[in-house]
């Protein structure tokens, strides 16, 4: 059997999904319902080998939508012979046009276009629509649409602007629907999503955060051998998770490095130095090296490339001091891995990540990335099955990059110290008022303008803080948190109060997508 990798080496699945990705903003969140039904899954790029699928023997293929119309010029076209394979195959939206296209059907513009709401007619209640019947609301968003089925095929379900909204060969296991049951506006997609995983491909949906930790430990225990391993631990989810997975494989093998960037908050120093002792942590000082290497940055870019630079020199450094090390764990995150490739499909790059890329050629060591393949929310599971403490699992995504991508423009010890510090009064407000624990992210940004103000019948003439919260289940999405106005009230009014610097207090309302969570 074919075997996935994970940070580097190959741990066998006994089931997984590969979702094909053309472009689709929904793409991640396919991913993310095809695992919260406990069931592995990829996604991969659109144009993949129909021999590299057959070799890596999944249980099923997903084809995710996207914007580009199956008769345009430049639209991605997957390997055909990937409906030849045996493999059960679901085409979402677009997927579902590409599939009738390529197999003799008939697509055309539709005359009316659908997006939004619909109702969702079931005209045949077997395998995917099991349990649906008679029908159930679904989100559309299509301007093309399926005029006639390729032979062998039979209507599913329909809507009253789409006749052929389901279709199926049952022969060759080949599914597509018009609509997009990934999505919350799909109230019941989960369900058709479940029917296609057991009723069609025949998961088990076993894959969960003990399995994962079981098979996780085995792989890193028989790769690292009797070598010693460095991580660098920042005190965030990820990298404490990841040190808590590679300590209980290898244990004083292991050396977790907590470095001080000087982009790090509010008493952070102290705080992640007594919380990780166990994990045999060797605390570095490098915040002069850092600050001076973003001394006149303004691009964001560039900020998290010298940020990531400035980390292996000083991982190099503490590899050889220590000796014998010939791994580097990191708390990379799908997501991580996700933003920054762009070649899942047509789909952008997002932003680059300080820890995703070609970082073992840089340091000659090999990468232990555990997590490379699970999201946020994933992480936290493992988390709680190694035993981390909910104060640790709990707290807040912080970016690698630090408090860099939270000063706009460059980045200086003043404008940090202004910032560290009406940060920490918005996220104690936050703890007092029960409101920490219930959005997912909250911070301060400090924005490269100043206005005008009034203190003290006086004129004023200092920075911009913007506070930012954002709800969320794994980060690929996000919306803007409603808090209670006496909340955020409060908060301006002690940051203008309290922090030398700041006469001006904006909220950031807009959400993932368009924006994404962080500003940097």
């Amino acid at each position: 059997m074919e075997t996935r990798k994970v940070g580097g080496s190959r741990i066998a699945p006994e089931e997984k999904i590969l979702i094909l990705d053309f472009g689709s903003q929904y793409t991640q969140l396919i991913a993310r319902r095809v695992r919260e039904q406990k069931v592995f899954c990829e996604i991969a790029p659109f144009n993949v080998q129909a021999d590299i699928i057959r070799r890596q023997s999944p249980k099923g293929i997903i084809l995710s939508g996207g914007p580009s119309s199956v008769y345009a010029p430049a639209a991605p076209i997957p390997d055909p012979d990937l409906f030849n394979l045996g493999v059960p195959v679901l085409g979402i939206c677009y997927g579902l046009q590409l599939m009738a296209h390529l197999l003799g059907g008939q697509v055309d513009r539709a005359a009316l276009r659908e997006y939004g709401p619909a109702d969702f007619s079931v005209d045949d209640d077997a395998d995917l629509f099991a349990g649906l019947s008679p029908g159930f609301g679904v989100w559309m968003s299509h301007g093309d649409h399926l005029e006639s089925m390729p032979a062998g095929f039979v209507r599913l379900g329909h809507t009253e602007n789409a006749s052929l909204a389901a279709m199926a060969d049952r022969s060759r296991n080949l599914y597509g629907v018009q609509f997009h049951p990934e999505v919350a506006h799909t109230p019941r997609g989960d369900e058709v999503l479940r029917n296609f995983l057991v009723a069609v491909c025949g998961c088990r949906c076993d894959w969960t955060a003990e399995h994962f930790v079981e098979t996780a430990v085995s792989e890193i225990r028989g790769r690292v051998g009797r070598d010693r391993v460095l991580c660098g631990l920042s005190g965030g989810v990820d990298s404490a998770v990841t040190a808590a997975l590679i300590h209980r494989a290898v244990g004083d093998q292991l050396t977790s490095v907590f470095v001080d960037n000087g982009v790090l908050r509010k008493g952070e120093w102290d705080e992640v130095r007594r919380a990780f002792r166990h994990l045999n942590l060797v605390s570095v000082d490098a915040s002069g090296a850092f600050l001076s290497d973003l001394s006149g940055v303004t691009d964001p870019e560039e900020k998290r490339k010298r940020i990531g630079k400035r980390f292996i020199e000083v991982f190099e450094a503490e590899a050889e001091k220590i000796g014998g090390v010939r791994f580097l764990g990191q708390g990379t995150l799908y997501p991580d891995v996700i933003e920054s490739v762009s070649t899942w499909g047509p789909s952008a790059k997002i932003k680059s990540h300080h820890n995703v890329g070609g970082l073992p050629e840089r340091m000659g060591l090999k990468l232990v990335e555990p997590l490379r393949e699970l999201f946020k929310d994933e992480v936290r599971a493992v988390g709680r099955v190694l035993g981390l403490p909910s104060e640790i699992l709990d707290r807040h995504p912080f970016p690698g990059p630090g408090l860099a991508v939270r000063v706009l423009g460059e980045v200086t010890e003043p404008r940090l110290a202004i910032l560290r510090e009406a940060d920490a009064i918005f996220i104690h407000e936050l703890r007092r008022a029960g409101w920490y624990d219930r959005v997912w992210q909250a911070f301060t940004v400090l924005l490269p303008v100043q206005t005008v103000g009034v203190m003290g019948d006086e004129r004023t003439y200092e920075h911009v803080a913007a506070l930012r919260a954002v709800t969320s289940i794994d980060g690929m999405t996000a919306d803007w948190a409603r808090l209670p106005d006496e909340l955020t009230a409060r908060v301006s009014n002690r940051i203008i109060n309290e922090v030398k610097g700041i006469n001006r207090v904006v909220m950031d309302v807009s959400s993932k997508p368009p924006a994404t969570i962080e500003w940097e």
